[in-house]
This record gives C-alpha cells, sequence and structure tokens, in this order.
C-alpha cells in the first residue's frame, strides 16, 4: 500500500493544478460579451447549408490510420528505454509488433488510403 503514496499525491497535485488553473482563468479573463461574440461562429462567416453533411470515408481512414501509428509511438518510446533488460524475447515481440503495423501500413498504401483526391 506504501507504493500507491506517490501516486496518490502526483493525482492531487494534478486535480489540485487543474482546479487552480481554471479558477485562475476564470478571475483573470475578461468578460465583455457583445452580439458577435454570443453567436455560433466567431470566424465571421455566416453558415450556410445544413450542418448534417456526409465527410469522404477518406477522412475517417485517414483518422484510423493516425489511431493506428499514434499507438505505435505510445508502445514504442517506453520499449526503447527497457530494451537492454528485455533481451531477444523483447526485441522480437517488439518486432512482431513492427510486423503488424508494417502490414498496416502497407495495406494502407496498396489500397491507396494515403493519397487525398
Amino acid at each position: 500500500m506504501q507504493g500507491y503514496y506517490p501516486v496518490a499525491i502526483y493525482f492531487g497535485f494534478l486535480i489540485a493544478f487543474a482546479v487552480v488553473s481554471l479558477a485562475v482563468a476564470r478571475f483573470l479573463s475578461p468578460s465583455r460579451p457583445f452580439a458577435a461574440k454570443l453567436e455560433s461562429y466567431e470566424c465571421g462567416a455566416v453558415p450556410v447549408g445544413d450542418a448534417w453533411v456526409q465527410f469522404p470515408v477518406g477522412f475517417y481512414l485517414v483518422a484510423l490510420l493516425f489511431i493506428v501509428f499514434d499507438a505505435l509511438a505510445v508502445f514504442l518510446f517506453p520499449w526503447v528505454l527497457v530494451v537492454r533488460t528485455l533481451g531477444f524475447p523483447g526485441i522480437a515481440a517488439m518486432c512482431g509488433f513492427l510486423a503488424i503495423l508494417g502490414l498496416g501500413w502497407f495495406y494502407a498504401y496498396r489500397e491507396r488510403i494515403l493519397e487525398w483526391q
């Protein structure tokens, strides 16, 4: 149970930082509402058409590929830190992981998913 005290302290600091940051931002931010600020869009462009439009499937495929290769970064960096202690089984497991991601990249390339049209 003592091993969790640093984690609890960390989360305490994390929550305190979030609450204090939001309170300070609320206190220091100017409160000057005006008509343009209260509209749906602040960019100045008048919205035209229906908000429910269908996006091409390419948007979703690019998002899925981003998630796949973001997972690569999440698992690859911690592995690099402990690669010397893992030995051959750790290297073989990461090579298998990279091979699966490589197959995903090859499939995306073969299906021309990454070509923007």
